[in-house]
């Protein structure tokens, strides 16, 4: 939705999503991008590794499977060496 910003004569801006400053870009009278947009890098990174997770499972399935196994026995094993110090730890 288009309204004037009010800074300087002849300048618009849009709501990105964002809700007040931080999701507002203004546009000059010629269609010029006066001010750059700022834009949420963690959002931006975790929307980035969800698409790839979602293209690696689909395009590779049985490598996905095999990457989980291994994800899950490392974890696994991680536990257990911190169970062993532990009860090492007050033995």
């Amino acid at each position: 939705m288009l309204w004037p910003k009010g800074t300087r004569s002849g300048d618009y801006g849009f709501d990105c999503g964002g809700g007040g400053p931080q999701g507002v870009v203004t546009v000059d009278p010629h269609g010029q991008w006066t001010e750059y947009a700022q834009v949420n890098a963690k959002k931006l990174i975790t929307l980035a590794a969800v698409a790839f997770v979602l293209f690696f499972l689909i395009s590779q399935p049985g490598e996905s499977a095999t990457a989980v196994h291994n994800v899950l026995n490392w974890l696994r094993n991680g536990a257990e060496a911190i169970v062993t110090f532990v009860k090492t730890l007050f033995a």
